[in-house]
Formats: C-alpha cells, sequence, structure tokens
C-alpha cells in the first residue's frame, strides 16, 4: 500500500501559519504519512524538501491562510495539480473554508476518506502581442495611470457585444464571482458552472450591468481609447499592459483547479457564514 505524501503549504507572513504547519507536520507523520513542503519551510515544519520528490506523486496538498494564500500557491506552483484542502486563518475565505477550530476533524476526515474531489474551472489569457495569463478568480483590465474613464469593446466568440466606457472590465471565474466582481455588483455563480461572469468596473452608463457567459472559445477585449497603456491583473499576483488597439483574450483554461470538498462542509453553508446572510427556516403555519 502506497504511503500518502501530503504537502504543507503555510503563508510565510504569518508566523502563525508556520507554527500551526509544524503540529499539523508531526500530526500526520504519526499517522504514517509522508510530508513534503517548499525548501525554505521544511526544515522550520520538519517535513521533507519539496525538491527532493516527483511533484506528481502528490497526493493531497494543504494550504494554511486564506484565500490569497492558495492563489500564491497556484500560481508559484501551477504543475502541482494535487487536489487542495484549505484551512482558513484569515478573516474570509471560500476556497479556504475549514476553520482553524476544525483543523483536526478535518485532517481525519481527509486521512479516512471521508470527502469529495470539486473540479473548478481557470481561465487563461493571451494579448495580441503574446503575452499570456491563467487565472483561478479573475482578470482584471483597469485604466491604470489614466486620470479617466477608458473604452474596451468587447467581443463573444468573434461576435461583438458592447462597448464599455469604464475604470475597467473584470472577467470572472465562478469561484472568482465571490471575490472582487462581487464587490463591483457581480452575481454569485454556483463554481460547478462552467461560465464566466463580465463585470464592468464603474460603467458610465448604467443600463451597461454584469453578463453571465458561457464562451466556446473566447472573449476578445479591444482597448480603443488614445491613453496611456492600461493594466492587466490575474488574480491579484501580478499583472501587465495593454496599449492602445491591442486586444485581450480570455478563454477557458484545459487545466482545472480540484479542491477537497469534506463531507461535513458544503458551498452553500459556507457562503451563507461568510455573506453574513440572516436568512433563517420557519415551520409552516
Amino acid at each position: 500500500m502506497k504511503t500518502p505524501l501530503i504537502g504543507l503549504f503555510p503563508n510565510e507572513k504569518k508566523s502563525l501559519s508556520v507554527k500551526i504547519a509544524a503540529e499539523i507536520c508531526q500530526y500526520l507523520k504519526a499517522q504514517g504519512v509522508q510530508v513534503v513542503s517548499e525548501d525554505h519551510h521544511a526544515t522550520v515544519i520538519g517535513a521533507q524538501p519539496l525538491s527532493e520528490v516527483d511533484i506528481s506523486s502528490i497526493d493531497f496538498k494543504i494550504s494554511l491562510g486564506g484565500d490569497g494564500t492558495i492563489l500564491r500557491l497556484i500560481h508559484r506552483h501551477p504543475q502541482l495539480a494535487a487536489p487542495l484542502l484549505g484551512i482558513n486563518l484569515g478573516s474570509l475565505g471560500f476556497l479556504a473554508d475549514i476553520p482553524q477550530s476544525a483543523i483536526y476533524p478535518a485532517l481525519e476526515l481527509l486521512l479516512k476518506g471521508h470527502f469529495t474531489l470539486q473540479n473548478r474551472m481557470m481561465m487563461q489569457g493571451i494579448t495580441s502581442k503574446g503575452e499570456t495569463c491563467f487565472a483561478l478568480n479573475e482578470v482584471v483590465l483597469h485604466r491604470a495611470s489614466n486620470p479617466c474613464l477608458i473604452e474596451l469593446a468587447i467581443y463573444v466568440d468573434g461576435i461583438y457585444l458592447n462597448t464599455f466606457a469604464a475604470d475597467g472590465i473584470i472577467i470572472s471565474t465562478p469561484s472568482g464571482s465571490t471575490a472582487y466582481s462581487l464587490a463591483a455588483g457581480g452575481p454569485i455563480l454556483s463554481p460547478d458552472l462552467r461560465a464566466f461572469v463580465l463585470t464592468p468596473i464603474c460603467p458610465h452608463t448604467i443600463s451597461n450591468r454584469p453578463i453571465v457567459l458561457m464562451p466556446k472559445k473566447e472573449i476578445q477585449i479591444k482597448y480603443l481609447s488614445r491613453l496611456n497603456p492600461i493594466e492587466i491583473s490575474y488574480d491579484g499576483i501580478s499583472s501587465f499592459g495593454l496599449s492602445t488597439d491591442e486586444v485581450f483574450s480570455a478563454s477557458p483554461s484545459p487545466l482545472d483547479f480540484c479542491l477537497v470538498n469534506l463531507k461535513s462542509n458544503n458551498y452553500f453553508s459556507t457562503l451563507r457564514e461568510k455573506l453574513g446572510w440572516q436568512g433563517k427556516l420557519k415551520a409552516a403555519k
């Protein structure tokens, strides 16, 4: 029988995260699990260095932080495709939905196989000059240093949709629909959908509303304004510029993000808790 191999990925900016990772490492090793971590953390938490193993053999990865920690992990190790269990040590987490108080019951469920796996769509993008990116949550085209609204022409699978005069546009996946897009007035999408949300940022025309799209090929956005280059950022991790008349194309990525869902947790209860919804079931009269 193969020894389980789990990767631990704490948020290095939080001492509490590293401390808890060390405790989890000792717990997992006591259960007969082989534990690895990034080389600069391995000695500190008592794990084997990541560089010493074939990453394709890792069965699960565990992130300790918040959704931002997960996003940084995905972008730092895009080739590490193992299902992820997110432990939330931050203030708000939709991907990292295991609270600190439930860490060890969650680990027990994981080791016993009491979970399901959920594949979530990701996005890939490319500019007309060949710069590429990918995102789990969203890609944002923003006016950057320009002091006024910018004009962006939108095409869906080659068909013209509209030209937005706005501060920018958010292209969000279902996972990202509870992030920046939601703050900008976009709808919440169930994470099992394969669709994009196109949300204008502060549009000049009030009738320009968010729209849910299911492109077969891609969404194309052309920057029309004769102004300074605008900024394309992805998952809040990194960014590059887009000049006048250049086009950015976004399409579904061939790679999915795999999330561990424990049977004690579900997306809708997490949604109610994180958004502070106060509705209650009432008995029929």
